[in-house]
């Protein structure tokens, strides 16, 4: 399992005095709030930063770093994805899982007969989206109580039992 999970890109500069727009990459952005650390990797390097302040923009959240001070000093941001350690991530309800978790895992029906790979996960809001890559086209499969029978992260398996048609 990955160490530090996304929660954010940082797509421009705000301002003149080192602030960033981040796109948030969590369901909820007002988490952000909470935080008083971030990472940004960057060159394979993890890199801390404080948060010193933080503001929502419609779909995008302002945040001041310290330590980043001027446009450019943000410009060289940009880009790159905002990060926390998995200690710091936040709690799911039972039966939730992280989308990095899940991506890679073998795909089941009910009678053992393989799918194929969970390759991405589309969030339409009414319920997420398991994109399979099969051998042929790929298969989507919402991701529902009654079609997701199981999903298993230590052995990277999913069982479903997919609706009539659906394949």
């Amino acid at each position: 399992m990955l160490e530090y999970l996304s929660i954010g890109q940082i797509v421009n500069t705000q301002g003149v005095r080192g602030e960033i727009k981040v796109y948030p990459l969590t369901d909820d952005a007002s988490r952000f709030n909470k935080l008083k650390e971030v990472y940004v990797e960057s060159k394979g390097e993890m890199i801390k930063y404080q948060i010193e302040s933080t503001k929502h923009l419609k779909n995008t959240v302002i945040l001041k770093l310290k330590g980043v001070d001027t446009m450019n000093d943000a410009e060289k941001l940009r880009d790159l994805y905002l990060k926390v350690g998995r200690w710091d991530a936040v709690r799911l309800p039972k039966d939730a899982f992280f989308i990095c978790d899940i991506v890679d895992s073998e795909v089941y029906d009910i009678h053992g007969v393989l799918l194929g790979k969970l390759y991405d996960v589309l969030e339409t809001g009414a319920n997420d989206v398991y994109v399979v890559k099969t051998e042929g086209k790929d298969i989507l499969i919402p991701a529902l109580k009654q079609v997701v029978k199981e999903i298993n992260l230590q052995t990277k398996k999913i069982i479903v039992d997919l609706p009539e048609g659906l394949v």
